[in-house]
């Protein structure tokens, strides 16, 4: 497989701290000998878990493979942050691009997101230690609070639901104290573990029927006679169709239509020990999974065992030098913004990769010159619910059924090449730096 970032990035040194631990699932054998699916899956994350279980729920031959296990990339070593989002774009843009009828529709399938993630969790009876009333959006600054100010009614508009504004002084009576300017509380959404939820929905793809294979990269794709054969180090997995769904972990020429159409972006987390009860309450003790509006933002929750998730976007170098200068750099934040907790410690750091499209916005849909074969992908970091639909989706696609209601305009655009090839990374450094010096 030809990857963007170096090896480091895709092996085990940046999960080697991750507080969310390995898969539970037993009997994820790697893929042996010849073998038949009507539907195979390349990726075993929210993504492609869904959609085998959806396959798999309607009676179809499914099989996944990973390169690794179930969860180990993205959706399993995020924040857990089940939200809204999963696009970079304004509503300016959207309505632009599509009208006020598909920015409607964007907006009513990041709710419908978030309430299949609930589904399924009742469902299939997951325990994913479930927290939150929605989630709050921190002003880092007067002007991100100014902003926030004069965007909560367009927010209300668009989504059609009434939140919340606090003033500075409001927040530390609700628990919220840092650094912080005021606040907005939008009220859908909710915390979770990302590795029980992964791992929840394995399970139930299997019990559904769905096979799932571990430690299988697929190394080459090819069409024949109407069919598709993945092959790996060990077997060939001949199918009918086939979704790939591996999002920020892409390589480059598995399928070759991939190159350049996602930008990886690296997210960082750390893990407090168990919080005191007086540590607590002298300090954060918001239930809200909450995030700040800024570039590198910030998001962090007190999770229900008194841990204290805090992360950040950014990192723009890859490697073990540069991944150690970034959990420090992340730490700083974490000092910086909750200086009251200076004296705790943080046991577990690690970081993943999200991707990005040119578009700047979700691609869920068939891959050109390639009949039978699909793919999701750019979540831009809110991958938990916008994920679990996109597979959803997928799984109807696959099977010539309607998308259903939740399928929008801005899910259907197909993303366009980036320029310089794998060096394209090279296109964020203005990008970061500009953000840098207006403090965003």
């Amino acid at each position: 497989m030809e990857r963007v970032l170096d090896q480091f990035a895709y092996g085990p040194g940046p999960l080697a701290d991750c507080y969310w631990g390995p898969t539970s699932l037993q009997g994820l054998d790697k893929l042996q000998g010849d073998q038949h699916a009507k539907i195979a899956i390349v990726g075993a994350g929210f993504t492609g878990l869904s959609a085998a279980l959806h396959l798999a729920a309607q009676g179809c031959a499914v099989t996944v493979l990973d390169a690794q296990t179930p969860g180990w990339g993205a959706s399993a070593r995020n924040g857990g942050f089940c939200c809204l989002g999963g696009t970079a774009l304004g509503s300016q843009t959207i309505r632009r691009r599509h009208g006020p009828e598909g920015l409607h529709h964007w907006r009513a399938t990041e709710l419908a997101a978030i309430q299949l993630v609930r589904n399924l969790l009742t469902t299939h009876d997951i325990d994913a230690e479930t927290h939150s009333e929605g989630e709050t959006i921190l002003a880092h600054s007067r002007r991100a609070m100014a902003h926030l100010r004069k965007n909560q009614a367009e927010i209300e508009t668009d989504y059609g639901f009434a939140t919340t504004l606090h003033e500075r002084a409001d927040l530390p009576g609700l628990g919220m104290r840092g650094p912080y300017h005021g606040a907005l509380t939008l009220p859908h959404g909710f915390g979770l573990n990302p590795r029980k939820y992964a791992d929840g929905l394995a399970h139930a793809a299997r019990n559904a029927g769905a096979r799932i294979h571990g430690h299988s990269p697929v190394l080459s794709v090819t069409r024949q006679n109407g069919s598709y054969t993945l092959g790996t180090a060990a077997g060939r997995l001949r199918a009918d169709k086939v979704i790939f769904a591996t999002n920020g972990y892409s390589s480059e020429d598995v399928p070759p239509w991939m190159r350049s159409r996602f930008m990886p972006l690296q997210s960082n987390v750390l893990v407090t020990r168990p919080l005191t009860d007086t540590e607590i309450a002298d300090g954060w003790n918001s239930t809200q999974m909450a995030y700040t509006e800024s570039t590198f933002l910030h998001y962090f929750r007190l999770m229900p065992n008194k841990r204290f998730l805090f992360g950040m976007r950014g990192g723009y170098f890859t490697g073990q030098r540069a991944f150690q200068s970034m959990r420090a750099r992340t730490r700083r934040q974490f000092e910086q913004a909750f200086p009251f907790w200076r004296h705790v410690e943080t046991p577990y750091g690690w970081n993943g990769v999200l991707a990005f499209t040119p578009n700047l916005s979700p691609y869920v849909g068939a891959i050109p010159e390639m009949p039978g074969a699909f793919t999701g992908f750019g979540y831009h970091g809110n991958g938990v619910a916008m994920g679990t639909q996109a597979g959803a989706i997928l799984a109807r696609l696959t099977l010539e059924q309607e998308a259903g209601p939740h399928y929008p305009a801005l899910m259907r655009d197909v993303p366009k090449a980036m320029p310089l090839g794998r060096y394209r990374r090279a296109l964020m450094a203005p990008g970061y730096a500009a953000a840098r010096l207006l403090g965003h």
